[in-house]
């Protein structure tokens, strides 16, 4: 239904949002005076102890379980890290080559669509894939990988087009450089240009993603096609989706000082994101296998493997979308005060260990 689609869509805004201002955060190190060599070194680090952090702690949050025979899904933490090494080389040249290079692999990665790893060696694990196709699902495919005998992962977000992101935030971030009035002005016309070559791309129904829209009995489902574009991995279209309108409300904000109550709450998060994104993991997922095991369901799924946990799922898991939209309330407020907490603390010590936390 149309409610169960929006709340899936609106998702879709989280992950490029932060990897594309990751990416303008790290010009704006640049702007505070880091220099060549320690922007460089603190993201080669960074981007380490986030790969790290992404089949350790994260794992566990999806999980629930230590059994490496699979060793976890290389998602949105995993590309923060290798996108942030990446980066480090990229930073040694001029700020509008690397915008370029990440527009190029925003846009150009799809015209690869056509090759593709098939089911028997990417998901289902008949085989093994030979290393290209290895090589081809880190770089453009979701799919499984062994990493040693009997242990595999699922890389769920490929790196392209996912460096190009960080890398084209990194190069928007030489705006904040610009007046208040100029900037503004560059963020509207962006995000607005970025909705409408959206809009006319996906109407073409030719290029920028692999799933193409169709007219559905209802005029609603239809436009709902419109908008069903491709996450894994993140296509041109979906690409443009998400970040035009970001970049536009970027604009729109970019007066705001936290002086009421509403943006006082949102920059309370938005101070802590890998504090509050580990800790909504684990509320997500306990609250999960809370909800379940007091409704008497079977929750034994919920401690499973990928994709055990889907496969497994009994036919009466889940609950209707208000309970998750109850959820979704209850963590927010339960968590806010930990993030204030912690937002307090970091300001605070300023130490250098908490720019990797």
């Amino acid at each position: 239904n149309v409610l169960l689609f929006f709340t899936r869509w609106i998702t879709h805004f989280c992950a490029p949002t932060f990897v594309f201002l990751a990416g303008t955060s790290i010009y704006l190190q640049r702007l505070r005076g880091k220099s060549q060599a320690e922007l460089s070194r603190f993201l080669v680090t960074r981007g380490i102890w986030l790969i790290v952090v992404e089949f350790t702690i994260v794992r566990f949050s999806l999980l629930f379980n230590f059994d490496y025979h699979f060793f976890g899904m290389a998602e949105v933490i995993w590309i923060f890290g290798v996108s942030m090494i990446v980066l480090a080389m990229l930073t040694c040249l001029p700020v509008r080559m690397v915008g370029v290079i990440g527009l190029s692999m925003i846009f150009v990665h799809n015209a690869f669509d056509w090759i593709s790893v098939p089911p028997e060696a990417s998901f289902t694990g008949a085989r093994a894939p030979t290393y290209l196709q290895g090589l081809w699902i880190f770089l453009h495919q979701p799919g499984f990988i062994p990493i040693a005998d009997g242990v595999r992962m699922f890389v769920a977000y490929p790196l392209i087009p996912w460096i190009g992101v960080m890398a084209a935030g990194y190069a928007l971030g030489s705006v904040y450089s610009w007046d208040a009035e100029k900037r503004r002005r560059w963020l509207l016309s962006i995000g607005l240009a970025a909705i409408a070559l959206f809009v006319v791309l996906r109407a073409s129904n030719i290029y920028g993603d692999p799933s193409r829209w169709s007219t559905q009995p209802a005029g609603v489902f239809t436009f709902l096609s419109f908008l069903n574009t491709t996450k894994y991995p993140a296509s041109l279209l979906f690409l443009l989706m998400t970040l035009g309108p970001s970049i536009t409300f970027l604009g729109l904000a970019d007066r705001l000082r936290g002086e009421n109550l509403w943006e006082k709450i949102a920059l309370t998060f938005g101070r802590v994101p890998l504090f509050y994104f580990i800790l909504q993991m684990f509320y997500a997922h306990a609250v999960g296998v809370v909800l379940g095991y007091l409704a008497g369901k079977d929750v034994g799924y919920l401690f499973l493997n990928f994709p055990d946990f889907a496969i497994n799922a009994p036919p009466d898991s889940g609950f209707p979308l208000w309970v998750a939209y109850l959820s979704w309330i209850g963590g927010l407020v339960l968590l806010y005060p930990l993030c204030r907490w912690y937002g307090n603390l970091k300001r605070r010590s300023g130490h250098w260990l908490f720019s990797y936390l």
